[in-house]
């Protein structure tokens, strides 16, 4: 990949976290500022980059209009979007839809509890493969080659004290979920948060994407949220149907 590429890239990652001042960009880049400034006038000039009032950049808006078309082109959201808003409309908790793209596992769509606390995830962004609901239960149906692929992309870290951090731990509990059919996360990534997931299935019968119910121990702890597998599995097994 040519340099100016990946700055380009380092660049729109920056300032999709927040708005950027140009100091802010060149020390992220560890280029001085007027080799930043171009690059930023060659994004903000093809709508990649924002300028605002205050001299600080932001993302543009026709980079948000390709993600949002990119999310619309997958035929796993627009086909679940009912479903998974119905589900959330029942149970009142965070419904999250994620999908196997490459070797990531994407969340490809969310809605929020209609509590004030907003969880970590964002649509677009990844989810711990090994450490969240969706991604093991993603993880459990899929071959020992593919399953390599997408661990080797990851690392298995121990955020809490309950997570699957070793491949002989992980392998044993997703031999568990592949058996049973459904998946937890027991504050695996964040201690305070914990979820239940199912698998989506197409026409062929493979994995391609999960839905969980997702809450804050305090308000639904794992038992609770065990009592809303019949519902998630009718969701997601809606959502297989029309998959084909």
């Amino acid at each position: 990949m040519s340099q100016t590429v990946q700055r380009a890239i380092v660049i729109v990652e920056f300032l999709a976290e927040r708005a950027r001042g140009l100091s802010e960009v060149a020390d992220r880049l560890g280029v001085h500022r007027s080799t930043a400034l171009r690059l930023l006038q060659t994004l903000e000039a093809n709508g990649f980059a924002l300028r605002r009032a205050d001299g600080r950049y932001a993302v543009g808006t026709r980079l948000i209009a390709i993600a949002q078309e990119a999310l619309e082109s997958l035929d796993v959201r627009q086909v679940a979007a009912p479903h998974i808003r119905a589900l959330h409309q029942s149970c009142g908790h965070t419904i999250h839809l994620a999908q196997l793209v490459g070797r990531e596992i994407i969340y490809i769509d969310k809605v929020e509890s209609s509590g004030a606390v907003r969880m970590y995830s964002r649509i677009g962004r990844p989810a711990s493969p090994h450490a969240s609901g969706v991604g093991k239960v993603i993880l459990a149906q899929l071959t020992p080659e593919r399953r390599e692929e997408v661990l080797a992309a990851a690392e298995l870290t121990s955020h809490t004290s309950t997570t699957f951090d070793t491949l002989g731990a992980l392998d044993a509990e997703l031999e568990r979920i592949a058996q049973r059919g459904w998946g937890v996360d027991d504050g695996e990534f964040e201690d305070f948060i914990n979820c239940v997931a199912a698998p989506v299935r197409n026409s062929t019968g493979d994995i391609v994407a999960a839905v969980s119910i997702t809450s804050l121990k305090v308000i639904a702890a794992l038992p609770e949220l065990s009592k809303l597998l019949p519902e998630l599995r009718a969701t997601t097994d809606a959502i297989s149907r029309e998959l084909g």
